[in-house]
């Protein structure tokens, strides 16, 4: 028997919190934030807009070319919609990429992004030095 009213949701945490927001789990202290996890739509659309401009195209053109509306490009390459494989392919046609080109790009993208992360979680000052660079 549930002890909750009848039109009152039950929200489950899908990662269960073990320690104050903010803090390492140890004394409280702050710890840096992370830098967040890319979406795939915007490593995709940042690699659109970077072939289109590196090729002085407008919207405009690359989006009739691929036959999809120029709004709809243009929110692709913002990372605000996610494109089925037939329009990643079309905006790449466009550019004069094969999708398999697109997808690479994006996905050094995204190893440059994860290198960058575990670059900043190696210098990112630990609770146990209370951020002091402790030399040898």
């Amino acid at each position: 028997m549930s002890t909750q009213a009848p039109n009152e949701a039950r929200v489950i945490p899908l990662r269960p919190q073990t320690s104050p927001p903010g803090s390492d789990g140890r004394n409280g202290t702050p710890q840096p934030p992370a830098p967040k996890e890319p979406l795939w739509r915007d490593l995709v659309g940042d690699v659109l807009r970077r072939e289109r401009l590196a090729q002085e195209r407008t919207l405009k053109d690359v989006a009739e070319e691929a036959r999809i509306s120029m709004p709809y490009l243009s929110e692709l390459e913002r990372g605000r919609k996610e494109a089925s494989s037939e329009v990643l392919a079309a905006a790449a046609r466009a550019l004069g990429l094969g999708l398999g080109d697109l997808l690479s790009l994006a996905q050094d993208e995204l190893v440059r992004h994860t290198r960058s992360r575990s670059a900043h979680r190696r210098t990112a000052p630990s609770a146990r030095t209370n951020g002091l660079c402790l030399a040898a």
